[in-house]
């Protein structure tokens, strides 16, 4: 029997037990499509994550105060307060050309507490800052301006809202020129910033600024930054850059050569390799683990197949007494395995694909940067990992079935 007329003959004994065919080959469709979902969500995910990266500039430079592991993350992150970072130091980053490929310098420090314009009251978080952040993260104001470099040095008690809080105080009036009170301290509103929506998790909508001399000395009583960020001019000039920055801060800091630095720099390249990096290790983790359920559709497929050969042992008896081989009899029982895990392995690829396609088609509704990523190595390696599953659970059934006796197979009831 040629290989076309063993898959015809495959296909009608399955077609005669649709129910069984069916549930044999749904533990195949839900591995396979666990494993496409998993790996284009994973991808989708990333993809979210370096696009908000990205959008904030990969040619900017991170710096924290505090010592950190190189590839570790800094001890703001973890929650750890440092002082070790002063306003002179990032100041000086600017004076005499001493980072040559610096073209603009920010930093900051946060807090939060409650806005108020009459009755109307908004928690929300003040980003206390320089008049360089606007340049350092492309801000466009919608309304009024940002504050300027004399309000930054007179410590002048001005704020620019985010759209959100200006929607959630003032509704559709203008806010600039009212007053308001952010922490009972009373500040004049100078400008509303354009929509920005969400980066890196956080609602940038939510932010409103203040100069940083104003937010260190009279909302939050400290004397050091929590984070600076350093706009170069090239990302390849990246590695450059920053051995200027330690240079400089280790030599403000008066380190001995010896000495470990006191804070951590992370350029914006190295925080897209660190994520691309962790979402691939997740993702490829998860995958496994769903492939789990392969095998699980493997084993059952073996003992519907073994059931098959029970039932159907005066076929394979006949079928002997007419001549047929061991190898007729392996090959048909193999052909009914491959077929099965094959057909299931291309709906779960299909069903894998619009279920992917789904969450891809909510997450943009919802407003995240999200590409559908639907990976033709996951879908070829699916439909492989399916034949293979038919082959290594369908070869013992089917062995089975060849080495029947062909009189005592007439013989059984």
């Amino acid at each position: 029997m040629d290989l076309k007329s063993t898959i015809r003959v495959a296909y009608i004994g399955l077609k005669t037990k649709k129910s069984r065919t069916f549930m044999t080959m749904l533990g195949i469709i839900i591995g396979i499509a666990s494993v496409i979902i998993i790996i284009s969500v994973g991808n989708g995910a990333q993809s979210l994550i370096l696009n908000q990266v990205k959008g904030m500039g990969s040619n900017l430079i991170g710096i924290f105060p505090g010592a950190s592991e190189e590839a570790g993350p800094p001890p703001s992150a973890l929650g750890i307060v440092n002082t070790t970072l002063k306003n002179a130091d990032l100041d000086a980053i600017m004076k005499n050309n001493n980072v040559p490929n610096a073209i603009a310098v920010t930093y900051y420090d946060r807090g939060v507490g409650t806005f108020q314009w009459r009755e109307k009251k908004y928690d929300g978080t003040f980003v206390g800052t320089t008049v360089s952040y606007t340049k350092v993260h492309d801000i466009k104001i919608a309304k009024g301006r940002f504050f300027n470099g004399d309000e930054e040095k007179d410590l002048a008690r001005v704020v620019v809202l985010g759209a959100d809080v200006a929607k959630e105080l003032f509704g559709d009036d203008d806010p600039v020129g009212k007053n308001i009170k952010i922490k009972k301290e009373e500040f004049k509103v100078i400008g509303v910033v354009e929509k920005r929506g969400t980066q890196l998790f956080e609602n940038q909508d939510a932010l409103s600024f203040i100069p940083i001399s104003t937010a260190q000395k009279i909302m939050l009583g400290v004397n050091y930054v929590s984070l600076a960020r350093v706009q170069i001019d090239a990302e390849e000039n990246t590695d450059q850059a920053v051995a200027d920055i330690r240079a400089l801060l280790r030599d403000r800091h008066k380190l001995g050569k010896n000495e470990p630095d006191d804070f951590s720099i992370r350029p914006q390249t190295q925080a897209i390799e660190i994520f691309s990096a962790i979402t691939d290790s997740l993702t490829y983790f998860l995958a496994a683990i769903a492939a789990i359920s392969l095998l699980v559709g493997g084993i059952g497929i073996m003992n519907i197949m073994l059931i098959a050969v029970v039932e159907r042992t005066r076929e394979v008896g006949l079928r002997k007494a007419l001549g047929a081989k061991n190898k007729n009899i392996l090959s048909q029982f193999l052909a009914e395995a491959i077929v099965v895990t094959l057909s299931g392995g291309i709906a779960g690829v299909i069903f894998g694909i619009l279920i992917s396609l789904l969450v891809a088609i909510v997450a943009r509704q919802l407003g995240y940067e999200w590409d559908l990523i639907i990976s033709y190595k996951a879908i070829l390696l699916s439909c492989s990992i399916s034949i293979l599953i038919g082959l290594i659970f369908g070869i013992y059934p089917a062995r089975r079935a060849a080495k029947l006796n062909p009189i005592e197979a007439l013989r059984y009831e």
